[in-house]
């Protein structure tokens, strides 16, 4: 059990690493954007203020609910072996 869980979280940890030099390119673009368009209204500002929730909480959302199925499964785990003693 161990060894996997080793096994998927280096790999998760790899691909976050490769995958962290294209997400920090994004930040000056969308400061680009943003400055560019702040004629228009502020429209764009306030999409990309609500787009940057989104991407803030979504990660959140899938490890409680990744926590949550894990809790669960422990639970049931549990109850089966109390109920064949």
């Amino acid at each position: 059990m161990l060894k996997t869980v080793f096994k998927y979280g280096s790999f998760l940890v790899f691909f976050l690493i490769l995958g962290s030099e294209w997400v920090f390119a994004q930040c000056p673009m969308c400061k680009a954007a943003v400055e560019s368009s702040s004629d228009g209204g502020g429209l764009m500002a306030e999409n990309l203020n609500i787009a940057i929730l989104y991407i803030l909480v979504l990660p959140y959302l899938m490890i409680m609910g990744v926590g949550l199925l894990w809790y669960r499964k422990y639970r049931q785990k549990k109850a089966a072996l109390n109920s064949a003693q």
